[in-house]
């Protein structure tokens, strides 16, 4: 049905066009002959009367505009003239008309009506005036009297038109000027315009139901043809085709059905010859499919596997970061490539300050989630324009690597500069410095960090960590939470503080230790009213090392727990053997470390205090206000707990710390004690001063006993006697003495006539300035 529909259409289209095309023509040819020929006719009528009435020639001979007027009106009858004048043989107006209705417009010079036409010739113009167009017709008149003939009557002129000679000579008398508007004249053409139009589209019609009629026939013959053959090329095989038509299409329609024929039987044999291949696809597709199953399945446990093995081999399972083996593999070609290309890189080995004191006092899984956190925040804090550029594996970065327990590194590479290393290393520092919650507790860690380059330093991995490593301690050293770049000097303090952490280990089992003690004098009396125990290392062949050096050591190595304990049960020993040899020490105070600190720490005290046999108010504890804020919650329960003990509980370095004064009032203390640098600052400037006052009065209002350490001259003991401390502690009266010495000065008493000294020497000095005054 398509493609009779498409072969009529064709057929018609092509007809109809053609029909349009010449129906068109032939009545743009009708209008434009019927609109020609109504301006002929209004010519040639107006030619003729103007030429054949004697009324005509009188007007134009005597000039009478009245009759001349009359006669035109007569002669522009047509609705398509506008305007007549007649004009005199010299272009003189002799009279005009306007038809009815008509707007006056301004008339044309005769000489321009004119123009270049013959004096016996109809002259015609074509011309617009505003938006209309007009044609303005000028007809000769004429007389059958010689108008130079003068004085001729009226009578006299009708009788000689009478008696003239028909075939005579004619004279030019005058013209007529008729204004034909274009738009009136094809008006007027109307009846006729219908008329072609209803013609032409009665001859468009027939010849349209002529040529369907005619293409119909032919069309549904071809039609038939083409259905057949869309039929066939679908696979439509399963009936026989009768075609309407004769002759040619006939025929051909007869060679399609055997066509037809064959392609059955052949497309039969295909149909099963192609059953039997899709059985035999299907069933080996089948056994294809099984088997993709089953190797893709194998693909994805080896992969699985493969990332498992992968992943437990080259990064750490607690922070995911590259471990050693992938940091020193990667590391290794790292340093090789830059060797190669002439680049700098820049090692940071990371290490965290007194990280085993929070596993020790929040337990070890309060590590693991603290050290995650670390992870996270180095990771994010190293742009990845800081880190490697190329791998050999795309996935192995090493931009932050775990080397193990709370050691990280970071490797920076193609450095332009060694500052840039120091910049990345101060970012480092300042992600750590916001606190953590771990566990319901608020943690602050901070870092130290080693800085070696390579190829400056080292161009080999193990060097080159070593390096970093002996950097990194140098850091700790200088006060931790900084950040050092190695240099050549370092190497001979590294392998010194490699042998002295050996030594440090064995100082308890050869009880290399002692205790030193520091009086703490009564600022009234001069009575010494207790003693701090210093823990000192008299190494064999160093001799005395002093705390600043071991101390920290201890810390990192995880010595100080069993350090602090030692220092507590030699303390409460030697006041026990004072107290036996008649020289009573009201307490003695020993300082506890943040990783002694822990919930076990009050049985241990009870421990000692029970087999030493000494009452609990003869030892004073003393803690940092870092160590007792550290988790204020669990601080306050165990301070109770020592409180039931009976020992005395003092806050060491107080003004250092940022203590909380809502939890400072809950605590169970017993003494704050003034950390010695506001002692030493407080002449140097009246904030100063009022800051240490300050001090003083708040803990005069917890009602706290206080002690001042750093006493070292004259002066500041007058300032704190006079501000009501009760207690000084420094180099004024005494240094720390090893305890012969300490049971010497306890014995002699001459602290009571040092401060009668240093009053007296005051008002020697007062009066001499009265004296001077006056």
């Amino acid at each position: 049905m398509k493609s009779r529909l498409t072969i009529a259409r064709r057929i018609n289209f092509f007809v109809t066009t053609l029909a349009t095309a010449v129906t068109v023509v032939l009545s743009c040819y009708g209008v434009v002959s019927s609109y020609r020929q109504q301006l002929n006719s209004i010519e040639a009528g107006a030619a003729w009367q103007s030429g054949e009435g004697v009324r005509h020639q009188l007007g134009f001979y005597y000039s009478d505009s009245a009759l001349l007027q009359t006669l035109m009106r007569d002669v522009a009858s047509h609705p398509a003239i506008e305007r007549a004048a007649a004009y005199s043989l010299e272009g003189d107006q002799l009279a005009e008309y306007l038809a009815p209705g008509v707007d006056a417009y301004p008339l044309t010079d005769f000489s321009v009506l004119r123009g270049n036409t013959e004096l016996l010739e109809i002259g015609r113009l074509n011309r617009r005036i505003d938006t209309s167009g007009y044609y303005d017709l000028t007809v000769p008149v004429y007389s059958d009297i010689n108008p130079l003939e003068k004085d001729i009557s009226r009578a006299d002129y009708g009788d000689r038109l009478a008696a003239e000679d028909p075939v005579a000579s004619q004279y030019l008398i005058g013209y007529y000027h008729f204004g034909i508007n274009k738009l009136a004249l094809f008006q007027s053409l109307r009846p006729a315009l219908q008329q072609i139009a209803l013609y032409g589209l009665g001859g468009l019609l027939l010849t349209l139901f002529l040529t369907y009629s005619f293409t119909r026939g032919i069309a549904a013959s071809l039609a038939s043809l083409a259905d057949m053959a869309s039929e066939i090329s679908k696979g439509h095989l399963d009936k026989k085709f009768r075609p309407r038509g004769k002759g040619e299409i006939r025929e051909i329609a007869s060679m399609l059905n055997v066509i037809l024929g064959e392609l059955k039987k052949h497309k039969a044999k295909m149909d099963a010859d192609s059953h039997l291949l899709r059985m035999k696809v299907d069933e080996r597709t089948e056994q294809l499919s099984r088997q993709n199953k089953q190797l893709n399945e194998a693909v994805r446990q080896v992969t699985r596997t493969k990332n498992k093995l992968r992943q437990l081999a080259y990064y750490d399972g607690l922070t995911e970061l590259p471990n050693r083996q992938l940091f020193t593999e990667q590391l290794d070609i790292l340093l090789r490539m830059a060797q190669r290309e002439g680049r700098t890189i820049a090692l940071l080995f990371l290490d965290l300050d007194n990280f085993k004191r929070i596993n020790d006092s929040l337990g070890h899984s309060a590590g693991d989630v603290l050290l995650r956190e670390v992870a996270a925040r180095l990771a994010s804090c190293v742009r990845g324009s800081d880190l490697l550029a190329k791998y050999v594996d795309s996935e192995a970065k090493i931009g932050v690597s775990r080397l193990g327990g709370d050691e990280f590194t970071v490797v920076l590479n193609s450095i332009d500069e060694p500052k840039t290393a120091g910049v990345i290393a101060e970012r480092l520092l300042e992600s750590l410095q916001e606190p953590m919650h771990i566990e319901g507790h608020e943690v602050v860690v901070t870092p130290s960090v080693g800085i070696a380059l390579a190829p400056q330093d080292a161009d080999n991995v193990e060097d080159l960590l070593k390096l970093a490593d002996t950097a990194m301690y140098h850091a700790k050293s200088q006060g931790r939470n900084k950040y050092s770049f190695y240099t050549s000097s370092m190497q001979s303090a590294g392998v010194g503080r490699l042998k002295l952490e050996t030594e440090l280990r064995k100082a308890l089992e050869r009880e290399e230790l002692v205790l030193h003690y520091q009086p703490q004098i009564c600022t009234a009396t001069g009575k010494v009213l207790g003693a701090e125990a210093l823990v000192r290392w008299e190494h064999p062949e160093h001799g005395l090392v002093p705390p600043i050096r071991f101390i920290p050591l201890a810390e990192e190595m995880g010595l100080i727990v069993e350090l602090g304990a030692w220092t507590l049960e030699e303390a409460a020993r030697q006041s026990k053997r004072l107290k036996d040899l008649g020289i009573p020490v009201p307490k003695i105070a020993v300082n506890v470390s943040a990783l002694q600190f822990n919930p076990s720490f009050t049985k241990q005290v009870q421990a000692v205090l029970d087999s030493v046999s000494i009452p609990p108010s003869c030892i004073e504890l003393e803690l940092t206000e870092g160590v007792i804020m550290n988790n204020a919650k669990a601080s306050i329960e165990s301070l109770h707990g020592l409180k039931e003990l009976g020992v005395s509980l003092s806050v060491d370095d107080f003004g250092t710390g940022y203590s909380s004064l809502s939890y400072l009032s809950k605590f169970p203390l017993d003494e704050l004690k003034i950390d010695r640098s506001f002692v030493i600052e407080f002449d140097k400037s009246e904030n100063s001063a009022s800051l240490v006052s300050a001090i003083i009065a708040m803990g005069k209002s917890l009602n706290l006993s206080l002690v001042a350490e750093g006493v070292d001259n004259p002066e500041q003991f007058l300032f704190l006697r006079q501000q009501q401390v009760e207690i000084i502690q420094g180099y004024l009266f005494s240094k720390p003495l090893p305890s012969r010495d300490f049971e010497a000065t306890l014995r002699e008493a001459h602290f009571p006539r040092q401060i009668e000294e240093i009053v007296r020497q005051q008002e020697l000095r007062k009066q001499q300035r009265v004296a001077t005054e006056h």
